[in-house]
Order: structure tokens, then C-alpha cells, then sequence
């Protein structure tokens, strides 16, 4: 039997991406559609603008869009799960309610730094959902709260996770993000066509935590944030998906760009050994050209799930440098989230 799901956020981009992602799901379906009291009561293509390459299913299109609160979504239907991409300032109490009464699966960053909250990329941390464990008993709640990273943060911290056997030390990363990380209907095109914009407001700081939390360890409980220094200088630009970033790595030892692309190219993690549905043959894919990787040709690797790598080379004030590239609303957001999903599914707990 398929889990049914509620989706927080329904009319918004990452909303959207998620009802096009699930789509057909082996283990979930989609039951509620859930959004801002403005949208209630509309059938979902009377709601809201379909803004995805691929076309809104019919019975999408026909299904209601209820109030995102407990009652009306329980009204709605029987759900097992939620997916949450409500906007940061509302999702914090609405997401609390849910969390309450269900596993919850979260986008919004309100959570993401609470204690007792993990903040899960299946390949790199699986062992911190036992974290919901803790939180279930501190807030006496049924079900949980798990969140996913910043987009910029998830493929960043993809890539490092295999270059901690090396001993890291400082990261520095400046990111190109996609006009798409800002949501619908985002940058205004007289700010940013013929331009690029040096500030995204709350990225950098977000980039610069998450990341520690992410790499930590877990150990009774608690999250040991990673013991290194990251700074992060983020800007938009004029490409529609795909987050490129420049990023810059001091190591305590010194290997080869030989042993540093093997280590991209062979690391895998948990949702590729239980082969969930979602998860990449390969999370990084390392290119060798010189002038990849780029958005346009690369973000859609591994179905928009994989991180590609490329332009690896030595820095004469670091240790070495790379380019990556991540998908921002597959890998980056509703595919992100649907695969963590899809891991503690697997573990029994959701």
C-alpha cells in the first residue's frame, strides 16, 4: 500500500515540484493538497499558475486545495506523511501542529537549526534521523519534524563529505544560484536581466551553519557540529535552474587531484545501498572538460539528483579548488526531500 501524503505549500514552485516528482511514486501518493487560506477551497488549477516543463495532471488539476492546517487537511482525507514547503515566516507554528500527529518533511528553514531537529541529506548523515526519537520524547509529539537543507548548502555538503578523510579545514564558496531559488514569481527581470546580484538575503549565514550541522557527528542525541570554518558569498544570476558554485578547499593532508576525483567518483551513502527510488547511481559525477560544469548541459544528471564536479585543480593559497553544480528544486529541494522521505520509510519510521 502506498503512503498517502499531504503537500504544505501546494501552489507554490517547490509545491509544485513536488506533485510533479510524485507523479506515479511507488510508495507515495498524493491525498491533500494544502496551501494559504487565499487558495482554499479553489480547485488546485483555479489556485494557481502551473509552472513545471511537464503537464498538470488531470486529477491534480481537479482536486481541491484545503486550508494548511490540521482540521482541514484531516477533513480532506487520511494522510501519513506531509511534505512541507511553506514560506520560513509561516511554516514554524504550522509545521509544530502537524508535527505533533505526523512525520513531517520539511523544506522551510524554520526548523532547521532547532536541537532536537535533524537536518537530513540521506547520503551524508542517515544515522541523524534517530534524532526524531529524541524529539518525540522531549515534545511528547506522535509523530516529527525533519528538515532538509538550503539548496546551496545540499550540494556544497555533498561534495565535502568525502574530502573529510583528508582532514578539512576551510572552505571558501562563492555561488551563481538559479532565478528559480528565489520562487514564484522571484527576482523582478529589470533587477536582474543584463545584471547579476551580489546578495541573497540569509544565504550565506545559512550556508555557513547548516553545512556544521550536516558533516557533525551524532552521538546520544546530540549534533557535534563539524570542526572546520566555511565562508560563503552568495549571488544570483540570470539562469533559470541549476546553482553553480566556485569552491575552494584547505585539507590537512595533501593528496593528488587523482585521489581527490577518485573519492568524488566512488562515494555513495545509504539511499544508494538500500537503492531507494529516488536516489542517483552516482550522488557527484565528475566532468573533465574544461569549460564544465555548466547549467544548461548538467543540471538534469542523475534525473537532477547527482552533483556534478568539475575544473578540479591545485590552488596556490589553498589546497584545491572545484566547480559543482546541483539541481536547486530536484536535488536541491522536492527530489531532496522526497528522498529523505524515502529513507526513514525504509528504516521503519515514517
Amino acid at each position: 500500500m502506498k503512503r498517502k501524503v499531504a503537500i504544505l505549500g501546494a501552489t507554490g514552485a517547490v509545491g509544485q515540484r513536488f506533485i510533479q516528482l510524485l507523479q506515479d511514486h511507488p510508495w507515495f501518493q498524493i491525498e491533500v493538497l494544502a496551501a494559504s487560506e487565499r487558495s482554499a477551497g479553489k480547485k488546485y488549477r483555479d489556485a494557481c499558475p502551473w509552472l513545471m516543463e511537464t503537464e498538470l495532471p488531470k486529477k491534480i488539476a481537479d482536486m481541491p486545495v484545503v486550508n494548511a492546517d490540521v482540521a482541514s487537511v484531516e477533513q480532506a482525507g487520511a494522510v501519513d506523511l506531509v511534505f512541507s514547503s511553506l514560506p520560513g515566516d509561516l511554516a514554524f507554528p504550522v509545521e509544530e501542529q502537524f508535527g505533533a500527529l505526523y512525520p513531517v518533511f520539511s523544506k522551510a528553514s524554520a526548523h532547521r537549526m532547532d536541537k532536537d531537529v535533524p537536518l537530513i541529506i540521506p547520503e551524508i548523515n542517515p544515522d541523524h534521523i534517530n534524532m526524531v526519537k529524541v524529539q518525540q520524547n522531549l515534545r511528547g509529539w506522535k509523530g516529527f519534524i525533519t528538515t532538509d537543507p538550503n539548496c546551496s548548502t545540499i550540494q556544497l555538503a555533498i561534495t565535502l563529505k568525502p574530502l573529510m578523510q583528508f582532514g578539512l579545514k576551510q572552505v571558501m564558496v562563492s555561488t551563481m544560484q538559479a532565478l528559480s531559488g528565489a520562487g514564484y514569481p522571484g527576482v523582478a527581470s529589470l533587477d536582474i536581466i543584463d545584471n547579476v546580484i551580489p546578495f541573497i538575503s540569509g544565504e550565506e549565514e545559512k550556508m555557513e551553519t547548516e553545512a556544521l550541522k550536516i558533516l557533525g557527528k551524532y552521538n546520544s542525541g546530540n549534533v557535534q557540529n563539524a570542526d572546520f570554518q566555511l565562508s560563503a558569498s552568495c549571488n544570483r544570476v540570470n539562469v533559470t535552474d541549476g546553482h553553480l558554485e566556485s569552491v575552494f578547499v584547505k585539507l590537512e593532508q595533501n593528496p593528488t587531484m587523482e585521489e581527490i576525483e577518485e573519492a568524488f567518483i566512488k562515494f555513495q551513502g545509504e539511499p544508494q545501498r538500500l537503492k531507494l527510488p529516488s536516489a542517483p547511481v552516482n550522488p557527484i559525477v565528475v566532468r573533465h572538460e574544461k569549460n564544465r560544469p555548466q547549467p544548461r548541459f548538467d543540471r538534469d544528471i542523475g534525473n537532477g539528483m547527482s552533483v556534478i564536479v568539475g575544473r578540479i585543480r591545485k590552488d596556490p593559497i589553498m589546497t584545491f579548488k572545484y566547480m559543482c553544480l546541483g539541481h536547486n528544486t530536484l536535488r536541491g529541494a522536492a527530489g531532496g526531500g522526497i528522498l529523505s522521505a524515502e529513507l526513514y520509510v525504509s528504516k521503519g519510521m515514517a
